[in-house]
Parts: structure tokens; C-alpha cells; sequence
């Protein structure tokens, strides 16, 4: 069952409100682990949600629309080859991804992040700014950003805890630019506890395979069992 819904109204009047799509009713959320998904460019809060049946019970799922209008969909800040993307456009966005958080992040036992493609962008600068505020983190198919010495990303600090992080991904993947994903590897060795999976004939997509592997993922990681 999914729910749609406004998060939270915050008193500044420049505050995020997102479209979210829950997994569970608000009854039954209290106390649940939280797992928070993005979706990929021109893409919205829908796209993700059937990967909830494949993913361990426990958890209550939210999925956000991103903040900005983008062809069919919606994106998360401009691309990187659009004359107006800025790493302030990303920070910018991920700072009101990160204030939703912290109105909801209260009523659960833990918040895990989950992002596919440019959502994968969103999770790991959520991380990368706030190290320890996740269970673990999970990338698909997706990239993280350069930080351009921003202060924004509190890169050592991630480093000096490092968390679990799944990768997964097809190296014939030919939407995500070569040199991003040799910026992602590096940057993910060095930051997190790393488990990287590549998927043969998967292309830019999620299959069966992958998904199992998330859901084992999640469940040793946050759940504590096999």
C-alpha cells in the first residue's frame, strides 16, 4: 500500500514541502526502520516504489519527487553538461533533502538512503555532508558529485567513519559518463565500507539479481541478520 502525501510544513517559508509516496500507513511507521528513495532524472516519487516488495518487510519506504520540473518528470539540480548546473545547485537541493529528514527521522529506529542514477547523487552528498547521520547507503547505477572543495561536503569526516555502502551497476552502462564513474569508485573506496556488484546485460536499469542483493544488504546491515 502506498500513501502520497506533503512532508511536514516547516516554518521557513523557503522549506522544501515534497510529494512523498510511503509504504505504510502513518500508524504504523513509529519505531520502523526508514528507507529513503530517490529517483533518477525526468523520472518522479512512482518509479521507485515497486522495488518495495522486494526489500526486507521491516522497513518503511519513502519515496521523494525531486524539487525541480525536468521533461516527463523530475530532477534533482541541473546536469552536469547544462550551462546552469553549479555544485551550489546540488547543494542546494540536497540541503532541503536533508531538512525533510530531520523532521521525520525522529519516529525511526534508523534511516538508510537509497538512490538510483542521479537519486544515487542525492545519497551520497546526503552522506557525504551528514557522515554518521545513516544505517547504510545504496547507489544504482548512479554517480556521486566532484565537491569542488565546497564545505558542504564533510568528505573526511566520512572517511574517519566510514559506512556501509552497496554499488551496484553495468559497466555497459552507457548513460553515466566514464570519468564519473571513475570519480565514484575512487571517491567511494576511500569513504565508505564498500561492497561493489557488477551485473551483466543490466544496462541503465535495476534487475531481479541486483535486488536480491539489496535486500540481503539491508538486512545484515541494518537489521543485524542473515
Amino acid at each position: 500500500m502506498t500513501e502520497p502525501a506533503h512532508g511536514t510544513s516547516a516554518s521557513s517559508a523557503s522549506s522544501w514541502d515534497p510529494v512523498v509516496l510511503w509504504s505504510k500507513p502513518e500508524s504504523e511507521r513509529e519505531g520502523t526502520p526508514l528507507l529513503v528513495l530517490f529517483h533518477g532524472y525526468m523520472a518522479n516519487e512512482e518509479d521507485l516504489m515497486g522495488l518495495t516488495d522486494h526489500l526486507p518487510a521491516e522497513f518503511t519506504v519513502a519515496s521523494l519527487r525531486a524539487p525541480q520540473a525536468a521533461g516527463p518528470g523530475f530532477s534533482w539540480f541541473p546536469l552536469s553538461r547544462e550551462s546552469d548546473y553549479s555544485v551550489e545547485r546540488v547543494v542546494e537541493s540536497v540541503t532541503a533533502v536533508s531538512q525533510w529528514l530531520d523532521e521525520v527521522r525522529g519516529r525511526h529506529s534508523s534511516v538508510s538512503i537509497l538512490g538510483f542514477s542521479q537519486g544515487m547523487a542525492v545519497a551520497t552528498s546526503l552522506l557525504r555532508h551528514r557522515p554518521t547521520d545513516f544505517a547504510c547507503v545504496v547507489g544504482l547505477s548512479g554517480f556521486a558529485v566532484p565537491s569542488e572543495g565546497h564545505e558542504f561536503f564533510r568528505d573526511d569526516e566520512a572517511a574517519a567513519a566510514p559506512v556501509g555502502f552497496f554499488w551496484g551497476r553495468d559497466q555497459e552502462d552507457q548513460v553515466i559518463l566514464p570519468e564519473m564513474i571513475e570519480f565514484t569508485h575512487a571517491w567511494l573506496t576511500k569513504h565508505t565500507k564498500l561492497t561493489k556488484i557488477i551485473y551483466s546485460n543490466m544496462f541503465h536499469s535495476i534487475n531481479l539479481r541486483e535486488l536480491a542483493h539489496v535486500r540481503e544488504f539491508l538486512t545484515m546491515t541494518v537489521l543485524g541478520r542473515r
